[in-house]
């Protein structure tokens, strides 16, 4: 559960962030990092469209520079975008002026206000001076489909154990998460209209 959902001392830890967004409705951000892939992202937009969802695509820059059409596709569809980093870099290993060079290559391709840290993890100087120029986005449900010791059946439970109203769910549409994916989501997607839960983006 540490992983699936973050505890309340972490997100006290980086305050700066979102970690689920409470409100009236019942309702749920679906979102998904590191793409934009081909073969996969163009089969999550597809999915989406036939259930006439939105949702946030945290993207790595490199992959936006690699298929720009495919990020195209992305927001022509509807959907928001944010920023993952231009080299899927995780924060503690660099300084505070690294990172935030690394957050603004991705930004001149990206081009958004919102910010999801790969893996999660930041300083918390880094998490004050990102906080400056983006909303910082993290998750209170994440699948783990990336996770070689997790079964397309187990994401697919994590979902259901620990989704919640106002929270902000990750997938990833990357190949790594591909097989887990392609049998979690629509399923996930399902069990979400069923108990009522509308699917939001972020303002």
């Amino acid at each position: 559960m540490f992983i699936e959902r973050p505890p309340y001392l972490y997100r006290i830890l980086v305050s700066e962030a979102f970690w689920r967004i409470q409100g009236k409705q019942k309702c749920v951000y679906l979102t998904f990092d590191d793409g934009p892939i081909p073969g996969v992202t163009p089969w999550v937009l597809d999915l989406l469209d036939n259930y006439g969802i939105k949702a946030t695509f945290f993207c790595v820059g490199d992959n936006v520079a690699r298929n720009p059409d495919i990020f195209e596709d992305i927001k022509s569809r509807g959907h928001r975008v944010g920023n993952h980093t231009m080299n899927h870099i995780q924060a503690p290993g660099f300084s505070q002026a690294s990172y935030l060079d690394n957050v603004e290559k991705a930004n001149k391709l990206i081009k958004s206000n919102l910010f999801r840290p790969p893996h999660g993890w930041m300083k918390r100087s880094q998490a004050k001076a990102v906080k400056e120029n983006y909303r910082i986005i993290m998750w209170d449900v994440v699948t783990r489909d990336y996770s070689n010791k997790m079964t397309p059946e187990k994401v697919f439970e994590n979902i259901r154990k620990y989704t919640r109203n106002g929270s902000i769910i990750v997938f990833h549409d990357s190949l790594k998460a591909e097989e887990k994916l392609r049998y979690a989501l629509p399923k996930s997607i399902e069990w979400l209209i069923a108990k009522g839960y509308e699917f939001k983006v972020f303002s």
